[in-house]
Formats: C-alpha cells, sequence, structure tokens
C-alpha cells in the first residue's frame, strides 16, 4: 500500500510540475499557425468542451493569458492567439485596425470549424471581444471585457495617461525608424487614433456581456459605465484594488467570476 502511495504521490508530482512548466506562447504541443486573410496567426489550444477564445492587449501574446488558460482549460477548449502583429503573429503591412483583428478572429474560428464561443479580451482584447460582438453576431455566446475603451481621448482614459501618449505622439520624429521602430509605433498609433466606436453600435450586441475594469484601471470609470450601460442587460463588475490588470491583480477572484458568468450564474 506504501508503495502503490508512493507511486501515486511521485506521478501526482511529476503532472503537477509538467503543468507549470508550459510555456504559453512558445509551447509546441498545443501551437499551430493558421493562415489567416494573408498573414499567419499563431494560435494555441488547451482543454476540451465549449470552445473559449481568448484577446490579449496591444503589444501582448498568448502569455498574458498564463494564470488563466490553466483554470479555464479544465472546462472549455480554450483557444488563446497572437493577434495581428503581434506576438509571433507577424505582419509587416502599414495599416491595422481593431476591424481587421476582429476580422481575424471570426476567420479564425471558422478554420477551426467553431460556429460560436465564448469571448474573454483584456485592453485591446476587450475592444476586439466588443467588435467581434458587434460584426459577428453569431459567432459570440458570451463575452467578457476587461479595461476596454470606445474611442482614444480623455473622456476614455484618465487625463494624465492621454496626456503623455499626446506628448509621445506629438514629439516622435518617425522618418528615420528601423524596421522594428516603425513596428512598435503602428501598435503604439493603434491606441492612440483608435477605436471609434458609437455607443449605437453598442446597442447591436444581443449576447449577455460582463463588463469589467478595475478601480484604478487606465479607463476612467465613467467610461467603463457607459459601455455597461448601453449594452442591454449587461453586468458590471469594477474589481477593487486593481489596476488595468485584473486579470492578473485578482487571478483566482477573476477566473472564477468569469466562469459564474460564463456558466449563467450571474
Amino acid at each position: 500500500m506504501n508503495i502503490i502511495y508512493a507511486l501515486f504521490f511521485l506521478c501526482f508530482v511529476v503532472s503537477a510540475s509538467a503543468q507549470q512548466k508550459i510555456d504559453y506562447g512558445n509551447n509546441p504541443a498545443a501551437g499551430h499557425y493558421y493562415n489567416i486573410r494573408g498573414i499567419k496567426i499563431y494560435c494555441e489550444i488547451y482543454g476540451t468542451g465549449k470552445p473559449l477564445l481568448m484577446i490579449h492587449g496591444n503589444g501582448g501574446s498568448i502569455k498574458a493569458f498564463e494564470h488563466n488558460i490553466p483554470f479555464f482549460s479544465k472546462k472549455y477548449k480554450v483557444i488563446v492567439m497572437d493577434s495581428r502583429a503581434q506576438g509571433k503573429s507577424a505582419d509587416t503591412k502599414d495599416s491595422l485596425s481593431f476591424e481587421m483583428m476582429a476580422d481575424d478572429e471570426a476567420a479564425l474560428l471558422d478554420q477551426l470549424h467553431i460556429d460560436s464561443a465564448y469571448v474573454l479580451g483584456w485592453s485591446d482584447g476587450g475592444i476586439n471581444a466588443l467588435l467581434l460582438a458587434i460584426r459577428y453576431p453569431e459567432k459570440v455566446i458570451r463575452l467578457a471585457a476587461t479595461g476596454a475603451n470606445l474611442w482614444p481621448d480623455s473622456t476614455a482614459f484618465f487625463p494624465e495617461s492621454w496626456k503623455n501618449d499626446i506628448i509621445r505622439h506629438d514629439t516622435t520624429h518617425t522618418e528615420h525608424f528601423n524596421a522594428r521602430e516603425k513596428y512598435e509605433w503602428k501598435l503604439f498609433e493603434l491606441d492612440y487614433l483608435e477605436p471609434h466606436i458609437s455607443l449605437k453600435q453598442l446597442h447591436v450586441i444581443k449576447c449577455p456581456a460582463l463588463i469589467i475594469a478595475g478601480d484604478h484601471d487606465l479607463i476612467r470609470p465613467e467610461h467603463t459605465l457607459l459601455i455597461y450601460q448601453n449594452i442591454r442587460g449587461a453586468y458590471l463588475w469594477i474589481v477593487p484594488n486593481s489596476s488595468h490588470s485584473t486579470l492578473i491583480d485578482h487571478r483566482d477572484e477573476f477566473n472564477r467570476k468569469v466562469d459564474d458568468f460564463f456558466s449563467g450564474k450571474l
């Protein structure tokens, strides 16, 4: 009996250790490239069950969800991708918009033969989640968006943060940028010039939506409230003592709350 117990314990330790060593965003066992609308989109898939699409923020990658994938993959088929021009999804084209990325996400679901999915988006990914529900309502079962904004100005961002972006934009000389600097500037301008989602567009969203922000978020609480108020039947969660990184700052509570929402328990 002791030998059996020892073997069981050893297997448990080895299994737990292996799980901890998963390099999310760089895991050949789970990763694959897909030809999506003219570029190669990198995606990793974990777990089984109902499909859940996770969308990271500006300049991020799959790794942004390293504290969330292990929890949700126990119950869902987690599909997590590097958005266009970020992570391993290289894109050297000049143009970049949130609409382009939402179209990428819809095309990826089509390639995976997934009719509809739960969607979790953080920051820019939250914007993409909203646009996916606006542009492809049939593809979104429920959405959770944390730290999203509808437009780029001081009514959406705290004034000091927005002021810093203005200074950076107005004092940066791009004529001598190398390839990498041009790449980074494209991502900066994405958030500086976009999105442009109207309140009327939010009225199109029919799926249940959970709108989330930290009480010390980059996004003004009034703006988060406006998003919530213009999606019929939406839920609002302002996370106490949290920054823009709600899903990291309060990972355990965040995971449970979003799962409860996806499960219809809220």
